[in-house]
């Protein structure tokens, strides 16, 4: 098994973890994540469990080990890090780092993640407010923040993050000049379709339900 692939896999299967509340990830559930077909994802994880990186049952889907786990979670650090060296400084839009992220986290060593956490001042977020786990695989995000889509009218709060890092989603924010730390205010929440009227500084703009979803913010006090 090439490592690539494995710790893609890894990874796929932690994120969908973490928003499913109990229970296997499903083969179907994997495949769709990947692009790749059922019957490819059940081969492969039938090997990731000889390898003791997942418990796999027919039927049942799969869960990572605890081994598994530590092996996502380094390989989520070494990309969020490598984001933030792309952005900070070689000046690359954080729309654009994505797909480079994706092929520097796979370069192993340890001591290569240490030695660029301590070059870029052990930075805690990522160019998307992501949460950097630490040497140690923790991953301590103690801001209270909430989606964009929750807030009513007259309420403000600060950007910390996105739900949605695609690059269109990205482009458009950077279109309205929303970046982390931007504070907004909502003018008026539409009964309709609960699309928002915000105003950042002096602009006013009107945005989707959509787009709110996947906007998160701090709420800031009133």
């Amino acid at each position: 098994m090439a490592s690539e692939t494995v710790e893609n896999y890894l990874k796929c299967i932690y994120a969908i973890e973490k928003h499913q509340a109990d229970g296997g990830v499903s083969t179907n559930a994997i495949a769709e994540h990947l692009q790749t077909k059922a019957s490819s994802v059940t081969d492969m994880l039938k090997k990731l469990k000889q390898r003791d990186l997942v418990d796999y049952k027919k039927y049942h889907g799969a869960n990572l080990t605890a081994k598994g786990r530590n092996k996502a979670i380094e390989i989520i650090r070494k990309h969020r890090l490598w984001e933030v060296f792309l952005v900070e400084k070689l000046n690359f839009k954080w729309d654009e780092v994505h797909d480079m992220a994706e092929q520097l986290e796979h370069v192993e060593g340890q001591e290569l993640s240490d030695r660029l956490d301590a070059f870029l001042g052990y930075p805690r977020f990522d160019p998307h407010g992501d949460p950097i786990p630490d040497a140690e695989g923790k991953i301590r995000d103690d801001r209270k923040k909430q989606a964009l889509s929750t807030l009513s009218q007259n309420h403000s709060g600060v950007v910390v993050g996105v739900l949605d890092s695609s690059a269109p989603f990205l482009k458009y924010l950077d279109h309205l000049e929303l970046k982390l730390g931007t504070e907004l205010l909502v003018l008026e929440v539409i009964d309709f379709d609960k699309s928002m009227k915000i105003q950042i500084g002096q602009a006013i703009h009107n945005v989707s339900n959509q787009f709110a979803k996947n906007l998160l913010i701090r709420k800031e006090i009133n």
